[in-house]
């Protein structure tokens, strides 16, 4: 079976980084991306797509150094859907996400061309994995 997602899209908001109990480094943000599309009408459209990205270890700590809202990400990973049961309501809930094994930085760190605070634009971050993480541990 296959399950791989790669995306190009720009940060919606800065990450958020947290620890989980253990210890481990977990990182999340949103990605945006577009596709433009003729309507029946002949218009051109433009559709946004937001992907939730959540990031582990040294790939997360590297992510909320260096991501800022409005950059350019290449991500590539899995997507995986986790359920939990809403306090407030009693209703269960659904939240696919993309864990990410990749991350490139495309531009600069604000998103435009130059520098990325000491890494250079197109520089790939894969995660460092050390197992499966338990859905259980997210601090989230």
């Amino acid at each position: 079976m296959l399950n791989k997602c790669m995306i190009i899209g720009n940060l919606g908001a800065d990450p958020e980084m947290r620890y989980t109990a253990n210890g481990s480094a977990v990182t999340t943000f949103r990605v945006a991306t577009s596709r433009r599309f003729s309507g029946q009408d002949g218009q051109q459209r433009e559709e946004t797509e937001w992907f939730s990205v959540v990031t582990w270890n040294r790939l997360a700590e590297t992510c909320a150094q260096y991501l800022v809202k409005g950059r350019t990400v290449y991500v590539e990973g899995r997507l995986q859907t986790r359920s939990w049961d809403d306090q407030a309501t009693g209703t269960k809930r659904y939240r696919t996400e993309l864990i990410a094994e990749e991350v490139k930085f495309l531009g600069g760190r604000d998103g435009g061309a130059g520098g990325g605070g000491g890494f250079s634009p197109g520089m790939a971050v894969g995660a460092d994995t050390e197992g499966d993480i338990d859905p259980d541990e997210l601090p989230f």
